[in-house]
């Protein structure tokens, strides 16, 4: 469980000199300490402070604050701790949540293409113990891809970036040309490593290796850090063109160029935030808007529909059905309110997609629709710390 701590919002009308000491002094004189205070102006000239202290209600100093702030402020608000679905608050916790695969990472499903290989099967278990052993701050694992799987990128690849230039966004295309002239996408799959600098200089994003599909709870939590959860295998030899599961060349190819736009960043960032403490039910809409954005989202740019959702941009036959002109899809302008209440398909092509105006249009309506959310406490991402912080006390449930 967290320390004990206690937060309070603090109501100063006026801007008289000396107010905000008043109303630290009760802290200072009766030895509570300090963890965080955040000022927020309003209009009239009020001022709300939040103030994190250390203690609890019912322990004689905190009380005695309490008191003698009544008498200082124009009003004080005790902000009651709650017990919400756990959640990371450095980005060192995420080491926590990383292994927590829904699949079973090496152990394939019967129906998996590579199921009765033991060679491929054999690959994903090295790959599958290189992931489950990362914590943060260690280097990136670097994985050896034998000439085979270097093979498969380079086909699924010769058949994603022609299309891309035609199909994707303007965003895509330019991040795709830039990860080939550094990271060598032509030439074969290229190190998580190479990919993750790449994106942290140009949107502090960054990717960290997982063994196979997360909860959604936890894959959103990392976004909330600007951290995308990434598998490093590849789909088997088979079929190059299909994979039942994220692999690789969904990762690096799909999802990695759009993390380097900063507005798309900032889109995946919000649905990270508002997915933390977050009830189930709540999980599920984000999850939607997540699915029908970052997915299989579309813009429109120059009269046409373009793909930026990851799993248009790794799907050569989904890609062409989405954008095409006389596509037999659904479209509708985007709309995460509709999206978040919106089932969808996982084995087949989507029936209905959603169209943003732009990716700075998507990423203002998410925003919206996240602000609106119910949420048990308000989180914002400290870059320096790496750390959540949050607007009062919350007692995070066991994970």
């Amino acid at each position: 469980m967290d320390e004990p701590r206690l937060s309070l919002l603090i109501e100063l009308k006026g801007d008289r000199p000396g107010s905000l000491a008043a109303a630290l002094r009760p802290f200072a004189e009766h030895r509570v300490g300090l963890t965080h205070i955040e000022s927020r102006p309003r209009r009239g000239g009020v001022f709300d402070f939040y103030v994190d202290c250390e203690g609890a209600r019912g322990e004689a100093a905190v009380e005695a604050v309490i008191a003698e702030l009544g008498g200082i402020a124009g009003q004080v608000l005790v902000l009651d701790g709650r017990e919400v679905p756990w959640f990371p608050r450095h980005v060192a916790e995420l080491d926590r949540i990383a292994g927590n695969t829904l699949d079973a990472g090496d152990a394939l499903a019967a129906e998996h293409p590579g199921f009765k290989d033991a060679e491929y099967r054999r690959r994903r278990a090295l790959v599958d113990v290189l992931a489950r052993r990362h914590r943060h701050g260690c280097p990136y694992p670097r994985v050896e891809y034998t000439a085979s799987e270097h093979a498969v990128w380079r086909q699924v690849y010769g058949h994603l970036a022609p299309l891309a230039r035609n199909r994707a966004c303007v965003e895509y295309r330019r991040a795709l040309a830039a990860l080939e002239r550094r990271c060598g996408y032509a030439d074969g799959i290229p190190q998580g490593s190479d990919v993750s600098a790449f994106l942290e200089a140009s949107t502090a994003f960054r990717l960290r290796p997982v063994p196979g599909l997360l909860r959604p709870r936890d894959f959103l939590a990392g976004l909330a850090f600007r951290v995308f959860f990434a598998t490093q295998y590849i789909r088997h030899a088979s079929k190059p063109l299909y994979t039942p599961e994220p692999d690789v060349c969904h990762e690096l190819i799909g999802h990695a160029p759009m993390f380097a736009d900063p507005a798309f960043a900032d889109l995946s960032q919000e649905i990270g935030l508002a997915s933390l403490g977050a009830s189930d039910a709540d999980i599920e809409r984000l999850s939607r808007c997540y699915w029908y954005a970052v997915e299989f989202g579309l813009v429109r740019e120059g009269g046409a529909r373009k793909a930026y959702g990851a799993g248009l941009l790794s799907s050569y036959g989904e890609l062409d059905y989405a954008c095409r002109a006389d596509s037999p899809a659904g479209f509708s302008p985007w709309a995460p309110e509709d999206a978040a209440e919106r089932p969808y398909p996982i084995t087949e092509y989507q029936p209905h997609y959603y169209v943003a105006d732009s990716l700075q249009d998507a990423k203002a309506r998410m925003r919206a629709f996240c602000e609106a959310l119910p949420r048990p406490f308000h989180a914002r991402y400290n870059a320096a710390a790496e750390t959540i912080w949050v607007d009062r006390v919350v007692r995070r449930a066991r994970c």
